[in-house]
């Protein structure tokens, strides 16, 4: 038990890793994985990896900024957990995205939008002996997109506490718009409205081989169903024409990771993990990451690390059609080519009430920032005379404060 309880600091970063990769191949593309960036800390959804034990009782406040490609997106959010009893904990989280979008997309088939997305998620988590078992339920709206999704999740801890297993499920809802541009600014367009609909199903592991070392083996299979693809955008062909998107109406994918974390003596921890992910459109992607952190004193634990992504490109995916060769299924987003990132980042937190004041046993200041850099094989940037391969840097800046009581 003291093992898994030291190691909780080492394995959320390990658990964040994992979880930005999560969603890199959606319909969204990269708008979504900036909201899952820049959203990690209030993943109330991720699978257990610790003993069963009930979540703190916490307030998060996070204000949150990403800068890249184009893209701003910035905006507040709020988590609270609460016990109720020995056995139960309730949670409510709140969270908000400005974006304002000048991306290569827009810049070469639309114009700049902003817009706004709120989210809005609850969920419950039940102690029962050694198992835990929690259920969430979240909404986020859009002026062209909403989404809801239910999650499940139980773990079982067993072999004096070494080994937790642990699997879930997750059914989602979406319904897809397309805005127009009308004398009193962007509407819905009333001929246009879509669903898709998606399934997770994970299984994963948990074992202490050591005192000082924790491993994790996680398994995910997503289904999806409904209209996959962008409604905003087109492909192009070598004579200059464009055509919208198409794409299957179905999609599989599998992903599994390795985790390990190893806790050195002078109250530090190494972290690595090792991520393959695939689906039935072709796309196949390898994610590594490796990290550091050291406490200092006792109240700052600082820590960094460094992801590389890989991934090749789908089937029905080209930079340019041959207009006399048409495909069944077309697509040119930029998130389905063939594209290598890599990202270095540095997180900072202190402790400012390590002895507890009135109601609030702990509170910490956090920061974090990750600087990415992204370049794409065989997406063309069209802004260009000539046409060459597209790149881009991005930076996601985090500051929150969290308060148990």
């Amino acid at each position: 038990m003291a093992a898994k309880g030291a190691a909780v600091v080492a394995i959320n970063k390990s658990r964040d890793a994992a979880v930005q990769h999560n969603i890199n191949q959606s319909g969204q593309g990269q708008i979504k994985l900036i909201w899952m960036l820049a959203g990690t800390l209030f993943m109330a959804a991720a699978l257990p990896l610790t003993a069963a034990i009930l979540p703190d009782e916490r307030i998060d406040a996070l204000f949150h900024y990403y800068n890249g490609g184009g893209i701003t997106v910035q905006g507040p959010a709020l988590q609270a957990s609460k016990q109720i009893g020995n056995h139960t904990s309730l949670s409510a989280k709140y969270y908000v995205d400005a974006i304002s979008s000048a991306s290569i997309d827009v810049v070469t088939s639309a114009s700049r939008y902003t817009e706004k997305r709120e989210e809005y998620s609850v969920g419950t988590t039940y102690l029962r002996d050694k198992s835990t078992l929690s259920l969430n339920y979240s909404n986020s709206k859009e002026n062209d997109f909403v989404a809801n999704s239910a999650n499940f999740n139980i773990s079982q801890d067993m072999f004096g506490d070494l080994t937790t297993l642990y699997m879930g499920y997750s059914k989602g809802w979406d319904a897809i718009y397309k805005t127009v541009n009308t004398n009193a600014g962007f509407d819905r367009d009333p001929s246009f409205e879509k669903e898709a609909d998606r399934q997770k199903f994970r299984l994963g592991a948990s074992q202490i081989i050591s005192k000082n070392l924790v491993t994790n083996l996680n398994y995910e299979l997503i289904t999806d169903s409904g209209y996959l693809n962008n409604p905003y955008r087109t492909v192009r062909f070598s004579d200059g024409s464009t055509l919208s998107e198409v794409y299957p109406n179905t999609r599989s994918s599998h992903a599994i990771a390795l985790s390990a974390n190893y806790y050195l003596p002078h109250r530090a921890a190494l972290h690595g993990s090792y991520r393959f992910y695939g689906d039935t459109w072709g796309v196949s992607a390898n994610t590594l990451d490796i990290g550091y952190t050291h406490t200092y004193r006792d109240n700052w634990i600082v820590g960094s690390h460094y992801r590389h992504y890989r991934q090749n490109r789908a089937n029905f995916y080209q930079d340019f059609f041959d207009p006399f060769a048409p495909q069944n299924y077309m697509a040119r987003d930029k998130e389905l080519s063939s594209y290598n990132s890599q990202t270095i980042g540095l997180n900072i937190s202190y402790n400012v009430i390590p002895q507890g004041w009135r109601m609030f046993d702990k509170g910490t200041l956090n920061f974090s920032i990750d600087h990415m850099r992204y370049q794409y094989d065989d997406f063309s940037d069209l802004r260009n005379p000539t046409p060459s391969p597209y790149g881009f840097s991005a930076n996601i800046v985090q500051v929150y404060m969290s308060v148990w009581y």
